[in-house]
């Protein structure tokens, strides 16, 4: 008898056979050096030209044009400001062996140029003022301000502060942690005899690090915040916008299957109106009342979709202009003047037009009853060929009306500018000279859809 044995084969573990699972310490020290890497060593020199400043701020924007456009480089003049200031410190300070012209012009541009530097490169930057420091000490000569001399003392802290309010708090603290590592080890092997200066340095930069971060910090906070409200305020018109659909389609909804009914009804009932009807006809009649029905139903299944679980249809039919003298009444009830004219042949309309125009008109004067309290208002409606022109305007409101009622979010226009696109219509709002507001509306209705 023969046994075979089954040998089950395991793919080693990461780091090859027998490599034992790393510790969270280890993990923490290599996130940190691939940090480190990314921030200060990886495209160190990249080319990241400094961004003039915006001159849409409160008080650029009311200087001339000339003037705004050199306020734009008001952050580059800064930094090259700082760099002179560095560079006369520097250049006052030496006093070595290397002649003191000489000595003095190049502890100056090493001053000098690292701060200009952070306007192209700020990384690289940070590098060249590390790198100018102990060249600088050689030819300064003052080893009493050992390790930095003071055009690099001060040069170094403006680097800091430059290239950290260009990037990320975390490349400051890397450059803190680098700038205190170069210190600490040019004080313990060439220190000897020597005082030392690299704590100050530390301290103040830290100080400035700590404030550039929180800067930083709140600038981001306030760029997502205002991220935040413009996607929230996005979505809320989005929102608006798809209730003021949905309402018009409930509307519409009610009003077509009520025709559609109407149809199937009367379909149903005329042949029994005609003595002996022949055939065709009572045919003609079935065919229309099953077609009126068909449609009925599928009106329903698309368009009931849009009612919402506690939505109740209203038990009487949907108003229409001739409902118009109620709901003026309604208002003034509510203490707006409002007065009504009208012009033209009045004619029945087709039933949505004379809808949409109801609507238009009672939103338009809740925005009066919402924006502009005391005010009076005026509704005119004007029966012209080929459509219905209306204009509901209101006065400003009174002086003495210190508050205006905050309720809505002013997304009426919204429903009726979509009411007015619906029918293929125009609108137009604005405000009047004398302080008042005005809504213009027509709405097309051709002529053998006109059923008056």
């Amino acid at each position: 008898m023969t046994e075979t044995t089954h040998t089950q084969t395991t793919s080693p573990p990461p780091g090859g056979a027998g490599a034992k699972p790393r510790s969270p310490e280890y993990r923490l020290a290599a996130d940190a050096v691939r940090g480190l890497r990314q921030d200060m060593f990886h495209d160190a020199f990249a080319y990241r030209p400094l961004r003039r400043m915006r001159t849409d701020g409160p008080v650029t924007r009311r200087l001339s044009g000339t003037l705004r456009a050199y306020a734009a480089w008001t952050p580059h003049a800064t930094v090259a400001a700082a760099g002179l200031l560095a560079m006369a410190a520097g250049y006052s300070s030496a006093d070595g062996p290397g002649g003191g012209s000489v000595a003095s012009l190049l502890c100056g541009l090493l001053a000098l140029l690292p701060v200009l530097a952070t306007l192209v490169r700020p990384i690289g930057a940070f590098w060249f003022s590390i790198a100018a420091v102990p060249v600088v000490a050689v030819f300064d000569g003052a080893w009493s301000d050992w390790p930095w001399p003071p055009g690099s003392f001060l040069a170094h802290v403006i680097v800091l502060t430059v290239v950290a309010l260009r990037s990320r708090p975390r490349v400051a603290a890397w450059m803190w942690l680098l700038t205190a590592a170069y210190g600490l080890m040019a004080e313990t092997i060439f220190g000897g005899g020597y005082s030392d200066n690299t704590f100050p340095l530390l301290f103040v930069s830290a100080l400035a690090l700590l404030i550039v971060s929180v800067l930083n910090i709140r600038k981001e906070a306030e760029q997502e915040v205002t991220a935040h409200q413009s996607e929230t305020a996005h979505e809320r018109s989005r929102r608006t916008l798809l209730e003021e659909r949905t309402t018009i389609a409930r509307e519409l909804h009610d009003v077509v299957a009520h025709h559609m009914s109407v149809v199937a009804i009367q379909a149903e009932a005329a042949p029994y109106r005609v003595e002996n009807p022949p055939p065709e006809l009572e045919q003609a009649f079935v065919t229309i009342r099953e077609n009126a029905v068909a449609a009925l139903t599928e009106l329903r299944r698309v368009l009931g979709v849009v009612r919402a679980e506690d939505y109740e249809a209203p038990d009487a039919p949907q108003p229409t202009l001739a409902d118009l003298d109620g709901l003026l009444a309604n208002v003034r009830d509510a203490g707006l003047t409002v007065e009504k004219a009208v012009t033209g042949a009045v004619r029945e309309l087709p039933q949505g037009v004379e809808l949409s125009a109801y609507r238009i008109v009672q939103e338009a004067l809740s925005n009066t009853l919402r924006h502009a309290p005391g005010a009076s208002a005026r509704v005119e409606i004007g029966y012209v060929l080929g459509g219905l022109g209306l204009r509901i305007v209101n006065g400003p409101a009174p002086v003495t009306t210190l508050e205006k009622s905050t309720h809505g979010a002013g997304h009426g226009i919204t429903g009726m500018r979509e009411r007015v696109t619906m029918l293929d219509g125009e609108m137009t709002t604005g405000a009047m000279d004398d302080g008042g507001y005005e809504v213009v509306v027509f709405l097309p209705v051709p002529s053998g859809e006109e059923t008056g």
